[in-house]
């Protein structure tokens, strides 16, 4: 039936283009083409009345050129997917229409098969609303816009987002946001994010083993524009399920991201998974401390070395001087290893802070998953790292599940309290049971003020 297909508009200022799409899509039995646009000017004026699925877009044209009519389209027919045509296939080229607001970009000369293989996956991956009427002759165009950026049940349904971070490097907060990213996905069945938040060094794309062909930085001009069209171009589809924003490919880029982006883009991610794993970088600044705001929890790594427990120590003073509530920072032990004398009851007692979960020292996987581009649990799901991961999960999903995220109140404000009940009482007691450092730790003990 017609009203099944995949109505199509061709925008191209030179006739034997126009003509050659319109018989390169003749014989698709699912795909129509409802009109044809010489110029932007046109592409716009026709957008309205045909409403149309997908827009084949020209990047170059006289008068109104195709980044332009573009724009003008998604503010004006948000519901049409624009895919761009350019002979010119240059990364600036993609970039400048990806801002434009396309959703797929298609090199001349191509062939059939990718312009329908186009068409078809565009039109697949578009928000699924229901359409909207055309507005009345005279109505203000916002009065149609207003609604589009999310859904009813997006609004109520808030991802839960999980920070992870330490204030020293080294201690494995990248390759535990990924296996932790991984076994949420696995575990919960919920769609998951992860977001390389260390702008200048991140190396989430390297460990994930994904090329970069986007990343944060594009959405920096796109300030108090973002809405979930614009952010699901940007992210990385992995072979888990998880998908990723990756950091600036280059470390002065990430000057161009600031705190506004950085909640807006957390804003956003939000409405679209069930959990937002954020790997941070090792700094303390006006992002970080954002970051802490915007997260339902922060795990803060650490490793059974002096310098690493310094600077949890010193955090923790920090975290104490904002008043964050009890229970939202929540410390994990990394590279956990029996033969060390700093365990994670040495460590919770001198800090004065409980130690919630522990992921063993297994040098070989992670080295080895490191260099591969293959996080541990892509591997064996019985090692010690992701069996850590999953019981981390587990228990961040009891806690953070969708009636937490969804913004119930009342279960917030119950949870926040046992937390904080749970949070004194594990000080206290340790307080109480200070164990004697072994094997006579003494910079440790000094570290610790004993």
């Amino acid at each position: 039936m017609d009203a099944a297909k995949i109505r199509v508009l061709v925008v191209d200022d030179i006739p034997e283009v126009r003509e050659n799409l319109r018989k390169l899509l003749y014989f698709e039995r699912d795909i129509e083409v409802v009109g044809t646009a010489t110029q932007g000017e046109e592409a716009i004026a026709l957008t309205k009345q045909h409403r149309p699925d997908i827009v084949l877009m020209d990047i170059n044209m006289p008068g109104m050129d195709g980044l332009t009519a573009s724009e003008a389209i998604g503010r004006e027919v948000p519901s049409a997917q624009i895919v761009m045509m350019s002979v010119q296939g240059e990364t600036d080229y993609l970039r400048r229409s990806m801002l434009a607001g396309a959703k797929g970009f298609l090199i001349k000369p191509f062939g059939s098969d990718e312009l329908v293989a186009t068409i078809r996956s565009v039109h697949n991956l578009r928000p699924k609303v229901a359409p909207q009427a055309a507005p009345p002759p005279g109505a203000p165009m916002s009065a149609s816009f207003a609604a589009a950026p999310l859904a009813p049940a997006q609004r109520r349904d808030r991802g839960a987002v999980i920070a992870v971070y330490s204030p020293k490097g080294g201690v494995g907060c990248s390759t535990l946001a990924a296996n932790l990213a991984m076994a949420l996905r696995s575990q919960r069945d919920d769609k998951v994010v992860l977001v390389d938040a260390d702008l200048q060094f991140g190396d989430v794309g390297v460990l994930l083993n994904l090329t970069a062909s986007h990343t944060m930085a594009e959405l920096a001009a796109k300030k108090g524009q973002m809405d979930g069209e614009l952010l699901d171009v940007l992210l990385m589809p992995h072979i888990s399920g998880v998908k990723a924003l990756l950091a600036p490919a280059q470390p002065e880029e990430a000057d161009l991201l600031t705190t506004d982006h950085l909640r807006e883009i957390i804003g956003v991610l939000q409405g679209m998974f069930g959990y937002v794993v954020v790997d941070m970088a090792a700094a303390l600044g006006e992002r970080e401390l954002a970051l802490f705001d915007l997260a339902d929890a922060v795990l803060l790594v650490t490793a059974p070395d002096v310098p690493s427990i310094k600077n949890a120590r010193l955090f923790y003073d920090v975290v104490d001087a904002l008043q964050y509530p009890e229970g939202k920072i929540r410390m994990v032990l990394n590279k956990a290893d029996r033969q060390n004398p700093i365990g994670p009851a040495e460590i919770a007692a001198g800090i004065k802070h409980p130690v919630v979960a522990t992921v063993p020292l297994d040098r070989r996987a992670a080295d080895a998953a490191q260099n591969q581009g293959i996080p541990c649990f892509m591997g064996n799901r019985s090692g010690l790292i992701p069996q850590a991961a999953l019981r981390l999960a587990e228990l961040l999903a009891r806690e953070l599940g969708p009636e937490e995220a969804a913004g119930a109140e009342p279960a917030r404000a119950a949870a926040a309290g046992a937390a904080a009940a749970g949070a004194a009482a594990a000080r206290a007691k340790t307080a109480v049971r200070e164990p004697a450092p072994r094997n006579g730790n003494g910079m440790l003990a000094r570290l610790l003020g004993r």
